[in-house]
């Protein structure tokens, strides 16, 4: 299933839907007909567990072309926004995941060239997130060296507490894509939380996929162009540390509840590694895509 949050129109209240074709079916709405409690927020129905999932999708299954009055809405129609629009708990980084963003890492940033022997982690506060199409801030009395990261984002669904690695994807909703916005020139003393987590530097969407339609996270295709150039293509069968990995070595000392988030590392292709190196501006546009998940589109704006 591919879950979003939606808004039918400016004023209303967000509310969580899922995607049928073209359609934005409204998951209390379609739940309601039935008289079955199901929430309208994507926190709430992921707290639900496994057994929300399995009565959602019987009621689609049931439901085909008999959708709710007013509960089916053209996807046009309605405005996206961030699948977890206000995260409850700062989004898990991975920094230096993929083996040629270390390199160009270690040339351009001054990061160490040896491969991580444990995954690299930093976090993104929960006002760093944006939804599909809204703008990245650019403040250029803080930056100068604004730059761009596509990564996949993994969606815990069960309390994960130090588990092992053979049963951490089990502990996983879903996927999403994000964009991890790094201010390059305002890392402090090695901490990189204010360089990677201003407002609007986690942009995130356009939905979440459940992990039943995504069964290896590790062959998925991800791209980001800026201005229409293309500056980031790779797999995430790159990465140094995969997503069962990364799920399993951060619940041995913090506990991963539902609804977290886990940002999973960029590959080679960022501003700073590329000679000279790059940077985006107020007028820019990025966009990027996971395969199988969707794509986002930002411009970016002086903040």
């Amino acid at each position: 299933m591919r879950l979003v949050t939606y808004r039918a129109t400016v004023e209303a209240a967000s509310r969580l839907g899922v995607l049928a074709d073209d359609l934005v079916i409204d998951v209390e709405r379609l739940g309601a007909r039935a008289g079955v409690a199901l929430p309208d927020r994507m926190l709430d129905f992921i707290d639900l567990g496994p057994v929300a999932l399995a009565e959602l999708r019987a009621l689609l299954e049931e439901s085909k072309a008999r959708w709710p009055v007013g509960g089916a809405l053209p996807l046009p129609n309605v405005k996206l926004l961030a699948p977890i629009p206000r995260p409850r708990k700062n989004i898990f980084g991975i920094g230096l995941n993929y083996i040629d963003h270390v390199a160009e890492s270690a040339a351009a940033l001054d990061t160490s060239p040896e491969l991580p022997k444990q995954p690299v982690i930093f976090s993104k506060p929960p006002t760093t997130v944006i939804g599909p199409d809204e703008p990245i801030l650019h403040k250029a009395d803080i930056t100068q060296q604004l730059d761009w990261e596509v990564e996949l984002g993994a969606i815990i669904g069960v309390t994960a507490r130090r588990v092992p690695r053979q049963a951490a994807l089990k502990h996983v909703f879903g996927y999403t894509v994000l964009i991890d916005m790094s201010a390059r020139d305002n890392r402090r003393a090695g901490q990189w939380i204010y360089s990677k987590g201003q407002d609007s530097y986690a942009p995130m969407g356009p939905c979440i996929v459940t992990a039943d339609e995504i069964p290896d996270p590790q062959t998925l295709d991800l791209w980001l162009t800026v201005n229409g150039v293309e500056k980031q293509r790779s797999n995430t069968s790159h990465m140094l540390f995969k997503v069962d990995e990364l799920v399993s070595d951060i619940s041995q000392g913090i506990t991963l509840e539902p609804g977290d988030i886990i940002a999973t590392g960029t590959p080679e292709g960022v501003g700073a590694g590329r000679t000279p190196q790059e940077w985006v501006w107020p007028g820019d546009v990025i966009a990027c895509e996971v395969a199988g998940i969707g794509r986002l589109r930002h411009p970016v704006v002086a903040g």
